[in-house]
């Protein structure tokens, strides 16, 4: 009986046309790496979620970049833009003040001047527009000068009363600047120090675009080798299950080969004692023979 089993187990483990030996691990180790293997594939989705997540940060990252990027750009063109506005200030063209202060001569009204000639004194209707013009000043100052140096004319001599004090100022010449004066400007960051602000921003701008272009540069490179590595990582996992998966099938299909083949050797070893039972007493080699007779039949037909 002993034998009988062991003959049968050999010959399972063989092929059945060729004869060669298999030699599959038990069903236990089987099973024990194919639940390896499983917990691997998940600690490789673990990974590859992991490295979702770093994508995602270094795309944030790169976000916020670009976002400072922007902002110094809006301060260098700020600041590039207030020089050409200082330059384009002392460019501006001045027009004359002579119709605003030329009224400003003439405001007081006009007071009869007492002096012996009637010229003058019939004089002060129009002297208000005489002193509008330009030269208005320098008329008046050249008659009192006139009249001052010929005094003998007069059949009496008489001495003229001082004038009011608006008549002097404006027997006096006004001078009158071609250029009006420019208020004092608050003292404001000279152009060096623009220039040296200028190349400093631009030094930075340079610096973060080429940090920006580094790292998304080593971004790309990362994800692209990463899941390169994931993916061949998931795909020799799923050969290797594929194979676990497929000894098991087979381990299990011999397994209920074997006892398909036992229960047909404990029908087989049923049947004899039921011959023997109807065969009565006998000798005991001559019973023994014909029950390796009757299994050796049985398990030739089975195989």
């Amino acid at each position: 009986m002993t034998t009988m089993t062991v003959a049968t187990f050999s010959a399972a483990q063989c092929c059945p046309q060729c004869g060669f030996d298999v030699g599959l691990p038990p069903l236990e180790e089987a099973q024990a790496a194919l639940l390896v293997a499983q917990k691997q594939i998940v600690d490789l989705e673990a990974q590859v979620r992991l490295l979702n997540q770093k994508a995602s940060s270094a795309v944030d990252r790169w976000a916020d970049y670009e976002d400072e990027l922007t902002q110094l750009r809006a301060e260098l063109n700020s600041r590039n833009s207030q020089p050409q506005k200082q330059q384009q200030q002392p460019n501006q063209p001045f027009h004359s003040p002579t119709n605003s202060t030329a009224p400003t001569v003439s405001t007081p009204g006009p007071t009869p001047l007492q002096t012996p000639s009637a010229s003058v004194a019939s004089a002060s209707p129009a002297r208000s527009s005489f002193l509008s013009s330009t030269g208005a000043a320098s008329r008046i100052s050249a008659l009192l000068t006139s009249r001052k140096s010929t005094p003998n004319l007069k059949p009496s001599p008489v001495s003229p009363p001082p004038q009011p004090t608006h008549l002097r100022q404006s027997s006096n010449p006004i001078p009158f600047s071609a250029e009006p004066e420019i208020p004092a400007t608050p003292a404001g960051p000279s152009t060096d120090e623009l220039l040296q602000a200028l190349t400093r921003e631009q030094a930075l701008r340079r610096e973060a675009e080429g940090k920006l272009s580094d790292t998304s540069r080593e971004v790309e490179e990362l994800s692209v080798s990463l899941f390169e590595q994931a993916n061949e990582m998931v795909a020799t996992e799923r050969r290797a299950r594929a194979k676990l998966e497929e000894r098991v099938g087979m381990l299990e299909k011999r397994d209920m080969e074997k006892r398909r083949r036992l229960a047909l050797l404990e029908s087989a070893m049923e049947r004899i004692d039921r011959v023997r039972s109807l065969l009565g007493v006998s000798g005991p080699d001559e019973t023994g023979s014909g029950a390796r007779e009757g299994v050796r039949a049985l398990v030739r037909a089975s195989v």
